[in-house]
C-alpha cells in the first residue's frame, strides 16, 4: 500500500528534503511503506544536477537550493502542487526509463480529467500543452507552454523528489530562471488555461489517476 500524505500551508524546502531522504531510507530497509507526499513550497528555485549557471537569470529574487535531482532549474511556490514520490523502483521492475515514463503518464492522465491534453516532447523534460490561442512561433508552429515539471533521484532503488503541476502559481516568478533550460517556450497553469481548478480538485485527480498508472508489483 502507498501512503498518501498532504501537508497544509507552505513546507520548508530543507525540511522536505530531510523528510524525503529519511522516508526513502526507511523504505529501502523495509521499515516503512511507500509514500506520495503532497506539498506547496514558499517561492524558491531549485537546481538539478544538469543546471547551468547562466539559466539562473535573477539569483537574488528567491532562495536557490541545490536539489541533487535530475534536471535543471525549476521554480516551486504557492499555487503549485508538488508531489514527492517515494516508491521502491527496485520492486517495480528496476526500469528507470519506465518509471520516468510512468511519472509523465501520471501527469498526463491527471490533466486529462480536466480536459487538458498534456504531451511529451522529445528532448524536453516535463509535460507540455499546445497554445493555439497564442501567436505562432518564429517557425510558424503553435506555441507550447510547460504545465508540469519532473525530476527524480533514486537511492538504493527508492525514488524521491517527483513532479510539480502548476495550478495557480504566480507565473511571473518563473522569470528569474530559464525553466529547465528551455528559452523558446513558456509556462502555464490550469487557471491560466481558463480552468477554475482548486488544489483539492487536483489532489483528487492525482490520487485517482495514480492507481491506473502505478501497480503494486
Amino acid at each position: 500500500m502507498v501512503e498518501w500524505i498532504t501537508s497544509e500551508g507552505l513546507t520548508d524546502y530543507d525540511h522536505a528534503v530531510a523528510e524525503m531522504e529519511a522516508r526513502a531510507a526507511a523504505i529501502a530497509e523495509g521499515r516503512a511503506a511507500e509514500a506520495v507526499w503532497l506539498v506547496e513550497h514558499p517561492p524558491l528555485y531549485t537546481a538539478g544536477t544538469s543546471a547551468r549557471p547562466e539559466d539562473l537569470t535573477d539569483p537574488d529574487r528567491f532562495p536557490v537550493y541545490e536539489a541533487r535531482r535530475g534536471g535543471q532549474y525549476t521554480y516551486h511556490g504557492p499555487g503549485q502542487r508538488v508531489a514527492y514520490v517515494m516508491l521502491d523502483v527496485g520492486k517495480r521492475g528496476r526500469d528507470v526509463r519506465r518509471f520516468v515514463w510512468q511519472l509523465e503518464e501520471w501527469v498526463i492522465a491527471t490533466l486529462d480529467e480536466f480536459n487538458v491534453k498534456g504531451e511529451r516532447r522529445e528532448g524536453r523534460v516535463g509535460v507540455w500543452v499546445v497554445r493555439p490561442d497564442k501567436p505562432t512561433g518564429p517557425d510558424g508552429r503553435p506555441r507550447e507552454d510547460k504545465i508540469a515539471a519532473i525530476g527524480v533521484r533514486l537511492r538504493k532503488w527508492v525514488s524521491f523528489h517527483g513532479i510539480s503541476i502548476n495550478v495557480e502559481p504566480d507565473l511571473s516568478h518563473f522569470e528569474g530562471i530559464v525553466p529547465c533550460g528551455i528559452r523558446e517556450h513558456g509556462v502555464t497553469s490550469l487557471v491560466d488555461l481558463g480552468l477554475p481548478v482548486t488544489m483539492a480538485d487536483l489532489d483528487v485527480a492525482l490520487k485517482r489517476s495514480f492507481s491506473t498508472i502505478f501497480t503494486s508489483d
